[in-house]
């Protein structure tokens, strides 16, 4: 339940069109809702500003589709991360409106029209075209949150020039996401050239000595850039949800 359901239920009950034990009845669930298997945070679009969110890893299909039912009856809007092609295909068949992005593994169901909270753009950059799924992740959950995005790829430091091109791009963006594998470099140029904030993504992208990633983490971590702040590997969700809090600031 968001700020404006719970306004509207509160308008019912003072005009009388709702009962009050019926208003009860939905309030008793907003906390959150027991379903066995999991506890469903329904409050969270009221503390946070943004409903839940489904990690489908680990999940089988029928408990994700058994949480969805409950989030889409409490006419919540659904982003589900790190979802297989085959538990996609399933998802689909029981809500066929939904919008499955088979390379970040993100599937969306938008119960209600998007809020518009973004108060300006969003950019988001991959060093190579191998960081793309993590950056796409990112890019659709800060879209999904309702944020004008961009997305700029293949710009990384072993061809500087594509990067450099794209600078009145980079200069208009009041938060940019940088993805980056290898060794992690590009985050700390993308720095050095804006006055906003940077959120680094290290990616797991990476012969041997990355170490899957841990080799560009430990690079962003020790960036001498100014105002880059880093998630954990592969996190392009992560990402995509801090970029959008700081956009609505």
């Amino acid at each position: 339940m968001d700020v404006n359901l719970l306004k509207n239920l509160l308008q019912k009950i003072k005009d009388g069109t709702i009962e009050i034990d019926e208003a009860i009845q939905k309030l008793k669930l907003l906390p959150f809702e027991d379903i066995g298997f999991a506890s469903i945070d329904h409050h969270r679009h009221l503390r946070r500003g943004f409903p839940e969110v489904i990690y489908a890893r680990g999940k089988r299909v029928e408990e994700i589709i058994a949480i969805v039912e409950k989030m889409v009856d409490k006419e919540e809007n659904v982003l589900i991360t790190r979802l297989t092609d085959n538990k996609a295909k399933s998802i689909k068949k029981q809500f066929p409106s939904s919008d499955y992005y088979p390379i970040s593994r993100i599937l969306t169901i938008e119960v209600k029209p998007r809020e518009k909270q973004g108060k300006g753009k969003i950019l988001v950059i991959s060093a190579g075209t191998a960081d793309i799924p993590v950056a796409e992740e990112a890019a659709i959950t800060a879209t999904f949150m309702g944020n004008d995005v961009e997305t700029l790829f293949d710009v990384g430091v072993a061809g500087l020039h594509r990067l450099l091109q794209s600078k009145d791009t980079i200069m208009t963006a009041s938060v940019i996401v940088v993805v980056a594998g290898m060794e992690g470099a590009l985050p700390s140029i993308v720095g050095g050239l804006v006055d906003k904030p940077v959120i680094a993504v290290p990616t797991s992208t990476g012969y041997g000595a990355s170490f899957r990633g841990l080799s560009a983490l430990l690079g962003m971590l020790n960036s001498c850039a100014a105002g880059v702040t880093v998630v954990n590997i592969d996190n392009g969700f992560g990402a995509g949800y801090a970029a959008s809090l700081i956009n609505r600031l």
